[in-house]
């Protein structure tokens, strides 16, 4: 592995750790101030969405790489070497188009929604929806790091943190 794509993996990490710790504490603190003092935070619920929302978009490139996502595999588990590869190879380009498409209508609808705001922050809601194309670019980059072991040998990226066969046998 790559120093790039070492740093790449810990930044993202640390990120999602970053965000469902913040979450996690919001929540915690609402739930204690709601029964403590009778009164909950005012904006609690809506940060941690907009946080659960943001998770969902970065982490979704560290599943990608692992092969954690729901995936049927009859079909190239029915054909030849070569012709699994060829469909991997179809699959891989299906999937940087609609990744790409995806991209561009996100970064849209992050222009499009910078004049509404959120009802308790305030904040503008294109910074909520720019979960979207950001976390798009990174499944990119994380689909281009795997592309090759995965076209070539159906293999994942291997992680001690995660195994995503090991949750599909159970």
């Amino acid at each position: 592995m790559s120093k790039f794509e070492q740093a790449f993996l810990a930044v993202n990490r640390w990120i999602l750790i970053f965000l469902l710790a913040a979450m996690s504490v919001i929540v915690f603190l609402n739930v204690v101030m709601r029964y403590v003092t009778e009164a909950s935070i005012p904006w609690s619920e809506e940060v941690s969405r907009h946080m659960m929302i943001w998770l969902t978009f970065l982490g979704s490139g560290l599943v990608l790489r692992s092969g954690g996502h729901i995936a049927i595999d009859n079909l190239q588990d029915a054909l030849s070497t070569r012709n699994a590869r060829i469909l991997r190879v179809i699959v891989f380009l299906l999937m940087v188009f609609f990744f790409g498409i995806l991209f561009y209508y996100g970064c849209i609808y992050v222009s499009r929604t910078m004049m509404q705001t959120t009802a308790a922050t305030e904040i503008p809601f294109g910074y909520v929806y720019l979960a979207m194309p950001v976390g798009l670019a990174l499944m990119l980059v994380h689909l281009f790091l795997i592309a090759r072991n995965w076209i070539l040998h159906r293999e994942f990226v291997a992680d001690e943190d995660f195994d995503a066969t090991a949750s599909a046998s159970l």
